[in-house]
């Protein structure tokens, strides 16, 4: 057995095998209601979106394509006009609040100079553009939405409040040093810093509501969310201001939050997971110097209400391809419950951002008294697939792509796309998770969980 202290970190080809990060559109446009991304490629972007996103056909959906011509490609045409012309048309229509553009590989290959246009257009037709690179030469599937928040963070507005609060505090005490003592002052200043939190990643509202709503159970209220569901609604940053990732894709918003805003992170797990979900609050709740109080008897709780769906992957062995950079997360997740993880795939990993997960892995491994599984960054799907066929895995979490081969060598898969459009995150959505994983197991197995006679009826058929 392997030290569960040592993890094994290898890259491989350096190529991205992964859905288009371009269709992060499909859940932010969602989210930021009042928004209209504008995606700038070639045909065959606008072919993929309509089939990606053809699940909204009788919705009216806030995005569009700017499709390039030859005219375009080979500079006959001026961009700046052709675009101006599309987002008054957009701003005729529609009227968003904000317009995203959206780059594609065609924008980075003729390098057509999006960030110049942008403010020129910006001031003319009187509609903020935000300009994000999400092209698939560059960047994996879940980093289009890092593009996009990275670039919305330079307009979130300045926090000032938080220090402007505690210079008056300070005024009070040193005025009235008779009626506040000092150490009712730095509770005071304390109480102040607990609203300081913003949370980062793009979750439906009734997620985020609940996050929200546990860590008001620990006195941490949430000041804000990037991105938030209007564009003016955004939060405020600055120093002082504490923020938290709850996905493991967003380590260039992270770093520009740090750099450019002067926001303190706080490195946590992702709350991905009871044991994630518990470690993220924990995480949280040391930052601002609160116990947390009934998360042990929650998870616990929360682990008994599922015990149905855990027989099924108890002992069972799994590989993930890489596609969504969510592997590290649910990986940690299924070993927890005793799953066998042969190998993590993973497009990218900033070993940074995602410490605190990666201690918690081995944290799991540990308790579990299971090596810590191969970690491929940038693995190579031919040698990923040779690997499968020796271990022979239970499961497979795979990109489309690679789902038939690896069913026509008898291995059960589940396309990892899934899981970025499931509600995954917190408390209350574990279920979710599993009903995703045991899927296929159930398929071939015949196994419903909470139907203990149709198992015995499919093992004795």
């Amino acid at each position: 057995m392997k030290n569960p202290e040592t993890p094994v970190f290898e890259c491989e080809t350096g190529n991205y095998h992964t859905f288009c990060p371009i269709s992060c559109v499909a859940w932010l446009y969602q989210k930021i209601e009042d928004s209209f991304s504008l995606v700038v490629g070639t045909k065959t972007c606008g072919y993929f979106l309509q089939n990606a996103l053809g699940v909204m056909i009788f919705a009216e959906p806030r995005y569009a394509m700017a499709e390039l011509e030859e005219g375009d490609i080979s500079a006959q045409l001026s961009d700046k006009e052709e675009l101006e012309r599309i987002c008054l048309q957009i701003k005729r229509d529609r009227n968003p609040s904000v317009i995203i553009w959206i780059g594609t590989c065609t924008t980075e290959i003729i390098k057509m100079d999006l960030e110049g246009i942008a403010p020129k257009l910006e001031k003319q037709i009187g509609i903020p553009i935000v300009v994000a690179r999400a092209n698939g030469l560059d960047y994996a599937f879940t980093q289009g939405e890092d593009t996009v928040l990275a670039a919305m963070a330079h307009r979130c507005p300045e926090y000032n409040n938080c220090e402007a609060n505690w210079r008056k505090r300070d005024n009070f005490r040193h005025t009235r040093i008779q009626t506040i003592s000092k150490n009712e002052f730095y509770s005071h200043k304390n109480e102040l810093t607990k609203n300081n939190l913003v949370l980062l990643g793009s979750l439906p509202s009734s997620v985020a509501s609940q996050l929200n709503s546990e860590l008001k159970r620990q006195s941490i209220s949430v000041s804000g969310w990037l991105p938030s569901q209007r564009y003016d609604e955004l939060p405020g940053l600055g120093e002082g201001i504490y923020v938290c990732g709850v996905n493991p894709f967003l380590s260039r918003t992270a770093t520009t939050l740090m750099r450019r805003r002067k926001c303190q992170l706080v490195g946590a797990p992702f709350p991905i997971g009871p044991d994630g979900t518990r470690a993220w609050i924990e995480k949280i709740c040391s930052v601002f110097n609160t116990k947390p109080e009934g998360l042990e008897e929650r998870e616990n709780q929360i682990w008994r209400n599922v015990e149905d769906y855990i027989k099924v992957i108890n002992g069972k062995s799994i590989s993930f391809m890489g596609d969504n950079l969510l592997e590290i997360s649910i990986a940690r997740f299924l070993i927890r419950r005793g799953m066998i993880v042969y190998e993590i795939g993973i497009p990218y990993m900033d070993r940074r951002y995602q410490a605190a997960e990666l201690l918690l892995l081995r944290h799991t491994c540990v308790k579990m008294k299971t090596p810590l599984p191969r970690i491929v960054e940038k693995p190579d799907n031919y040698g990923q697939v040779q690997r499968m066929h020796e271990l022979k895995p239970h499961l497979a979490i795979t990109g489309m792509a690679h789902a038939n081969p690896l069913e026509a060598r008898n291995i059960d898969t589940k396309w990892s796309v899934e899981f970025t459009f499931a509600q995954i995150h917190g408390f209350g959505n574990v279920r979710d998770i599993l009903e995703l994983v045991t899927r296929p197991l159930r398929c071939r197995g015949g196994f419903t969980p909470g139907s203990r006679s149709l198992s015995k009826q499919a093992t004795t058929g």
